[in-house]
């Protein structure tokens, strides 16, 4: 199932027209019926697990798909917010967030989960790789046998209107996979994902979805954090922080890391099921993630190695897709390794992410990240993460040279179809209607196929460039941009400089390239059209994939430090106007939220930048 996309040739707000519930889920037991395990009811328990879950010590798993594990409560939990908006897809009533039984479940005591659901969660582990390059050290015994989810534990599989969804507590305790650290999420960070979720979904970028968002009024850590007005790269000093259980949702959590692990206990032959292990779990995966574009090629009559190969070319259009609809809106994951991409396709770590204000192709919001994990190199990082996804796939194909052969080509074509992707995404932003495959309707020869593309390109390359040394604000400028000036004046609303530095050379500069802009744009709205939109049609378009308001970090940070001393209210405002951002909100939100990011809050700790820390 599609997590939300904006579609590039028609872009489209769909995601937030909720689907509405042919029943309404108005408390736990309502929820308890829908009830419908597929990962532990299929594929294989850890054979040194516990049946009770009672398993919260660092340990080596040595096979396995899951480990039954009871997450740890939070104490004196108290409601923040909910997803308003997934609710209502899920036909939940708002007022089930703060009743007693769905706010002890979701904070992590399941010990009265009505039946048929169960009392034990589960966590799983993976493997961990960086760059097409396999690790082990993370790993407290050096194996790759103990790591997985430290603090992520799964409650509840329920299937919703025939869409199956999976319940995960970030912040749910120790698991065997904590590596001796304790399983906890504080306020922060629970703040900063919940958010960015219920954003992203509205942005139309596929992702994991928010559910719930509980504190504790009693349970603090201890965490490295900045001192104020820091601008160390790393955290300065340790700080109290308040724990929290943010529920997320999706279809399922299979990541690549995943995969990763049980392709390598089969190629080392670690246990005698190892092979068996990992056939099950891709199994799994097309089930949960593929089913519906697997079914329309005739499953039943399918080998196991075709639906291989179905499954690597659709995760490759997936995870390309993904990672062109980031760059669209700005976000930079800021650590894409194998065990944070999502085997689904979808946005799944919301740990060091961050959306740049300036543009700068080497944003980098992490400390730890370094430049491969950066903005623009993220589609580098994703074709490593897809490398890695096909040789976990390529034990399944040994026994035929051709099928091996056939994943080969499919992984060679991931820079050309990460290109058009990104192609199509520039092509939106700057709302040419340009098909820049077949560039049919509007060009006549190959030759003027050619040099539309050449100018495409040439017009895509200036821009970056000048954007680059404006310097200016990516968000702001496509927006103003979305309106089609005359001219450069109202751009340079985006643009992070003075007067004093203005230039005529740069000013002219600036008007060729948006002269070059609208010469491709009359090619889709002119009378040589075949389909002509008109300046309006066109501005209405490039609003709906150019959003105005973006969930910066200094619009974070004022709203999780005013959370700890109880006021919620600024997490409900950013919550209401991030679920809207293509829109135009009032003038009040306007001046507050589509602004310059001030000078002040440059090279600032925890605001431009952030370490791992949660």
């Amino acid at each position: 199932m599609s997590l939300g996309t904006i579609h590039y040739e028609k872009p489209t707000m769909t995601n937030k027209q909720p689907v509405k519930s042919p029943s309404t889920i108005s408390s736990l037991d309502d929820l308890a019926k829908l009830a419908n395990y597929s990962l532990m009811n299929t594929l294989n328990c850890d054979p040194d697990g516990t049946e009770n879950g009672a398993d919260h010590m660092p340990r080596q798993v040595f096979s396995g798909h899951y480990v039954p594990v009871t997450p740890t409560p939070i104490q004196d939990p108290e409601y923040i917010a909910h997803s308003k908006d997934f609710f209502s897809e899920l036909g939940f009533t708002d007022d089930m967030a703060q009743s007693p039984d769905f706010m002890r479940m979701f904070s992590g005591d399941i010990s009265q989960a009505p039946q048929p659901m169960r009392k034990v969660g589960w966590a799983t582990g993976y493997a961990l790789s960086i760059y097409g390059t396999e690790y082990t050290q993370q790993c407290p015994f050096q194996t790759g046998n103990g790591y997985g989810d430290g603090r992520a534990v799964s409650v509840l599989e329920a299937v919703i209107n025939g869409q199956r969804w999976e319940m995960q507590l970030k912040g749910g305790g120790r698991t065997p996979y904590c590596r001796g650290a304790d399983g906890r999420a504080v306020l922060r960070s629970s703040i900063r994902e919940f958010l960015a979720q219920d954003h992203m979904h509205a942005l139309g970028v596929p992702t994991s979805r928010s559910l719930s968002l509980y504190v504790s009024k009693t349970d603090t850590v201890q965490r490295p954090w900045y001192s104020e007005g820091s601008r160390a790269q790393n955290p300065d000093m340790m700080i109290s922080e308040a724990v929290a259980i943010s529920t997320r949702v999706a279809p399922s959590f299979l990541r690549v890391g995943q995969l990763e692990l049980f392709a390598r206990r089969t190629r080392k032959n670690e246990h005698p099921k190892a092979k068996d292990e990992l056939e099950k779990i891709v199994l799994h995966l097309i089930e949960r993630e593929y089913k519906d574009v697997i079914d329309k090629q005739l499953t039943s009559t399918l080998t196991t190695a075709e639906k291989v190969l179905l499954l690597a070319r659709e995760f490759q259009n997936r995870l390309t897709s993904l990672v062109a609809n980031w760059i669209r809106v700005g976000f930079c994951q800021g650590n894409f390794n194998s065990d944070n991409c999502a085997a689904g396709g979808f946005t799944l770590d919301y740990g060091p992410f961050g959306f740049c204000d300036v543009f700068n192709p080497q944003y980098q919001p992490w400390t730890g990240g370094g430049q491969h994990f950066s903005f623009m190199n993220q589609p580098n990082a994703a074709q490593s993460n897809f490398h890695m996804f096909c040789l976990s796939l390529r034990s399944l194909l040994a026994s035929n040279q051709d099928d091996l052969k056939a994943l080969d080509e499919i992984q060679s074509e991931f820079s050309q179809v990460m290109q058009t992707q990104l192609d199509k995404m520039w092509a939106a932003k700057l709302g040419l209607d340009i098909d820049l495959d077949l560039h049919e309707g509007t060009l006549n020869t190959e030759a003027d196929k050619q040099v539309s593309k050449a100018l495409f390109h040439e017009l895509v390359s200036e821009l970056q460039t000048l954007m680059l040394q404006a310097p200016l604000d990516y968000t702001m400028f496509f927006r103003e941009l979305s309106n089609i000036p005359d001219n450069i004046s109202s751009l340079k609303k985006s643009f992070y400089i003075s007067s004093t530095q203005d230039t005529q050379e740069t000013d002219m500069r600036w008007e060729e390239w948006l002269a070059k802009w609208k010469t491709l744009l009359n090619r889709t709205c002119g009378e040589n059209a075949m389909a002509p939109r008109s300046i309006k049609e066109i501005s209405k378009q490039m609003k709906l994939v150019n959003p105005k308001y973006i969930l910066r970090e200094w619009f974070l940070v004022p709203a999780y430090q005013q959370a700890t001393g109880g006021n919620y209210g600024l997490i409900k405002e950013l919550q209401e106007v991030m679920t809207n951002p293509y829109a135009e909100q009032s003038k009040e939100v306007e001046d507050k939220y589509y602004r310059l990011k001030p000078p002040e809050f440059f090279a600032v700790g925890g605001t431009s930048h952030l370490s791992c820390s949660s």
